[in-house]
């Protein structure tokens, strides 16, 4: 317990003198630099935090959440979709397949994966309810396909244009093998947000796509949209135990690699900016250092006349952890109304100077991405008080260890 003793002098030591005005300013550059630390770090976290979502949310608005694919000769077991558990946990639940092509476009070609939904499917995908989607939604004919916006804008192609599909399965002919080719008409443009779906994956007609590719009906793929896609390892359990025998995998297992690197990139992140922190923090032993050199006499008289050690202990070890707390504090308080208004900043910077802050044709984002996440804040909290606790411990310590008689020899 904290004496009432102890905390007036630890006030009274706080309060600056003129004499101690040096001590003020390291002070004050203690409070500055941890603040600064503390937010800096709440900052760049919910930005990343932000961007992974935002990335997450792409993924999973043009992917399927899990994909079955069928090992059996008989393709998959249809009886199975109608398990209670799959219809708990799914929204919608439709057949496909893919394949890779070659469009051919005046004098342009371009390989391109091709995806394959039956027409009455096709509305269902998450990609078609988007905004920017632009054609017809209903539907998608035999000769129709769906294309990208960054593949529309590379061969120059427009709602209504026709292109040519080179399929690599051949037709053999009295001159020997050629491959297949069918003209296709653009119906409708899609705008995943990502410039390698949008440049790379087309849809069509799933009995098109079977006899272009030459696919049997028993070699389709099962798409399943979940209701909560994010909850994935624990509903891939469940839908692994209704197709026991078929492959089984996720929009996370396509994706292990790139949320791996955004993972390890944010705990880099964390660690190089909490360095911050830990030199802000490193001023406190400096000026605890110096408030004991100055308080010589203060602490030589608090001794002589019955305070314990332990009291002097506390009394340095609070003043250094009140700067530490006082500063988080601020620093959560910045970070925070940083992190909500991050992107009425950017949008400031970037009309008074004239620059453009995170383009939207690089990031495929409209606007700065920013997620508040209450359990990284506590853990900066944590540290960053964790931190204020060691670097105190030093100089209040060294303060107790103070001989009252030297100290007052020569006053």
């Amino acid at each position: 317990m904290i004496s009432t003793l102890e905390k007036e002098i630890t006030l009274r030591f706080l309060k600056a003198r003129k004499k101690d005005g040096f001590l003020n300013i390291i002070s004050i550059f203690s409070f500055i630099g941890i603040s600064l630390g503390v937010a800096v770090l709440i900052i760049v976290m919910s930005v990343m935090n932000g961007f992974r979502t935002e990335l997450i949310n792409k993924i999973i608005g043009f992917n399927s959440h899990i994909t079955v694919k069928s090992y059996d000769e008989n393709g998959i077991n249809q009886n199975k979709l109608k398990n209670n558990n799959l219809k708990l946990i799914s929204n919608d639940i439709i057949f496909s397949n893919s394949g890779e092509a070659i469009i051919l476009k005046n004098n342009t070609s371009k390989g391109i994966v091709l995806r394959g939904y039956k027409s009455n499917d096709f509305s269902k995908l998450t990609i078609i309810k988007n905004q920017k989607f632009k054609g017809i939604r209903s539907h998608l004919d035999e000769n129709s396909i769906s294309i990208g916006n960054e593949l529309s804008f590379s061969l120059d192609l427009k709602i209504g244009d026709k292109i040519t599909l080179m399929s690599p399965s051949g037709l053999e002919t009295i001159i020997g093998s050629m491959p297949k080719q069918k003209t296709f008409k653009v119906t409708s443009i899609f705008n995943s947000g990502l410039a390698d779906f949008d440049n790379n994956i087309a849809l069509i007609n799933l009995d098109t796509l079977d006899d272009f590719f030459g696919f049997e009906k028993k070699e389709r793929n099962l798409e399943i949209y979940l209701k909560n896609p994010n909850n994935i390892e624990t509903q891939k359990q469940i839908v692994q135990e209704i197709f026991d025998q078929e492959f089984i995998y996720t929009w996370a297992d396509m994706n292990k690699s790139l949320f791996s690197a955004l993972k390890v990139e944010r705990n880099v992140m964390f660690i190089i900016l909490s360095l911050i922190i830990i030199v802000a923090a490193f001023n406190i032993i400096s000026g605890l250092t110096i408030l004991v050199k100055n308080k010589t006499r203060d602490i030589a008289i608090l001794k002589s006349i019955g305070v314990l050690n332990k009291s002097i202990i506390k009394i340095f070890f609070l003043i250094g952890l009140l700067i530490g707390t006082s500063a988080t504090l601020f620093g959560i308080f910045l970070g925070v109304t940083f992190s909500l208004y991050i992107e009425n900043l950017r949008q400031f910077l970037s009309s008074t100077f004239n620059i453009s802050l995170f383009p939207e044709e690089i990031y495929f984002l409209s606007k700065m991405p920013s997620e508040i996440n209450p359990t990284s804040i506590l853990l900066i909290s944590i540290c960053s008080i964790l931190i204020t606790i060691i670097v105190s411990i030093f100089p209040a310590f060294k303060a107790a260890k103070l001989d009252p008689i030297k100290a007052l020899k020569y006053e």
